[in-house]
């Protein structure tokens, strides 16, 4: 998914300018996140845009507001947003989210966030906003997300295992509790590589889940063809 532009069955992504492309996350994250009826969609982090189209796309009565810190990304996002055919629900801030400020509350937020913390930092500026959390540390998203998300709202990340495990840490401080969890592997004698979890303020048994992407021949699996089915070409 690295070419300059991506087209969706509904809307097309330019990407040329972004750092980071689209991604397989991105598209899991988008189709699976969800909350009841929600009236008020948050994307930190929002990149290509993405994420936030595939939710205008799935819930066409939600007003969809995104955030993301690097001028290009935003600019492009900006873009892929008024050229889509959800342009009227969708705006787009430019700036970080822990200066992010909304009056309203949010019943969904979603985030695929930078992660990587050990790694040598790239020296294009872009990539590293994009990659290293030295611009959103867990600990900022996780009161950021405490800050906006609606009492009876839904967080949903995705992130890897370990990483995952260091910001349910940090949700954990703000009472916020995982109640579904997606393993994601690329076959089924693969290890997870991914884990998407939905986070809530109710404290109720975690549903566990397993999605693999293809099966042990190399075909993309019926269970993954029927998530992206509706977005992507061709399915």
């Amino acid at each position: 998914m690295g070419q300059s532009w991506f087209d969706f069955q509904q809307f097309r992504i330019e990407q040329d300018r972004c750092a980071m492309k689209i991604s397989t996350d991105a598209v899991i994250l988008g189709a699976l996140a969800k909350a009841d009826r929600p009236g008020e969609i948050l994307d930190i982090g929002t990149g290509t845009g993405v994420i936030a189209l595939m939710l205008a796309q799935r819930f066409p009565n939600a007003n969809l507001v995104a955030v993301e810190l690097d001028p290009e990304a935003s600019r492009q996002a900006r873009e892929n947003f008024e050229r889509s055919p959800f342009a009227i629900r969708l705006s787009l801030h430019s700036t970080a989210i822990q200066d992010f400020q909304s009056p309203e509350l949010f019943d969904l937020i979603v985030s695929n966030p930078p992660y990587f913390t050990a790694h040598l930092p790239s020296s294009n500026l872009q990539r590293n906003r994009a990659l290293h959390t030295g611009d959103l540390r867990f600990e900022d998203l996780a009161s950021k997300v405490d800050r906006l998300l609606n009492p009876k709202g839904i967080f949903w990340v995705i992130l890897p295992p370990r990483q995952m495990k260091e910001l349910e840490k940090e949700l954990d401080h703000f009472a916020l509790f995982p109640c579904r969890s997606v393993e994601v592997s690329d076959r089924p004698e693969k290890a997870p590589h991914r884990v998407i979890k939905a986070f809530s303020y109710e404290r109720k048994e975690e549903v566990f889940e397993r999605l693999w992407l293809k099966d042990s021949s190399g075909k993309y699996t019926p269970e993954y063809q029927a998530l992206i089915s509706g977005f992507l070409l061709g399915y």
